[in-house]
């Protein structure tokens, strides 16, 4: 095997500069696609599969990868393209994932190799796509358009959507109408992400709007402080709660927001919350870096509820007596 496939999980990250290395592969024919190359843990040739009854028609089996048993996702599958025949597993690459607190592998055709990329250099899918397709991103390399695949939306068809907020929980926490009208501004490429998000907002009772990447919540915020500063509107500070940002997106990542709206001096007292399907110490680095006041692992429901709540009594408290 070469020593790129041997050496993909150790590629230098180039987190927080709006930059990403995508590593590109096929999955049938020539159709570039991509993924993050902070969410690979390495890429092998498919080991032996074990079948599991019953699982869910994308999980051709299990493999034991050093003592890890992980399920192993046909990518082919999860996408509606052409499956990979049983009896040609050994012929495909497995990309080895870990993101969303979850280790599981993706079979593929073959892996192309790894480029850089700017985040402004990766758009969205078209709008009319948004709600039926599994990408999170589409850009070029070598000539070509490459698909990101929103791995994270195929775990969570394949696995379930992780629970989010119990029923105690909401119901001890849930923000009646009337007093202040508290507003969360999100930002993230998955479609998956994006629901659960507006869910637990939707069930505290706090209103908000959730967009596909960063560049539009920074628009957004401009021009909300635009409306402020020709008294349409009240202050930013004032009218937003807390911006709930992913770390990775196209057009502009979770850090690069952060930093631009901390020199912006209408927004740079905003409370942010960056949340990463990533986990790792370079994320609590560099959410310290940029400005961020949480980092949080997706997806701790619970736990961005209480951050919720604690916020909420913080604005309460800074707002009593006329913002002092």
């Amino acid at each position: 095997m070469s020593s790129f496939l041997k050496g993909v999980d150790q590629r230098t990250s180039l987190a927080g500069m709006n930059r990403m290395e995508l590593l590109l592969f096929t999955i049938k024919g020539e159709q570039l696609f991509g993924i993050n190359v902070f969410k690979v843990r390495e890429v092998i040739r498919t080991p032996a599969i074990s079948p599991v009854p019953k699982a869910d028609r994308r999980v051709v089996g299990v493999s034991d990868i050093r003592g890890l048993t992980m399920p192993m996702i046909d990518l082919a599958k999860a996408l509606d393209l052409e499956p990979v025949p049983s009896d040609k597993y050994s012929e495909t690459l497995t990309i080895v994932t870990e993101f969303n607190s979850s280790v599981q592998g993706f079979l593929v055709q073959n892996v192309d190799r790894i480029v850089h990329l700017r985040w402004e250099d990766i758009l969205p899918p078209p709008d009319s796509l948004q709600s039926v397709n599994y990408l999170t991103g589409i850009t070029r390399a070598r000539d070509q358009i490459v698909e990101i695949v929103d791995v994270e939306k195929v775990l969570a068809e394949v696995s379930g959507v992780p629970e989010g907020m119990s029923d105690e929980f909401v119901a001890s926490h849930k923000f009646e109408t009337g007093g202040h009208d508290f507003f969360v501004l999100g930002a993230d490429d998955s479609a998956v992400a994006r629901a659960q998000l507006k869910g637990m907002l939707d069930k505290l009772g706090i209103r908000n709007k959730i967009v596909n990447n960063g560049r539009l919540a920074l628009d957004l915020l401009k021009k909300w402080a635009d409306d402020a500063e020709t008294g349409i509107s009240e202050p930013v500070g004032d009218r937003v709660l807390m911006v709930i940002s992913d770390i990775e997106m196209p057009e502009m990542d979770g850090y690069t927001l952060t930093t631009s709206i901390r020199k912006d001096e209408r927004l740079k007292d905003l409370f942010v919350v960056l949340n990463s399907s990533l986990s790792g110490g370079f994320n609590e680095t560099l959410t310290e870096k940029v400005g961020a006041n949480v980092f949080l692992s997706k997806w701790h429901g619970e736990e961005l509820g209480r951050i919720i709540v604690n916020r909420v009594d913080e604005f309460k408290r800074q707002h009593s007596n006329g913002g002092e």
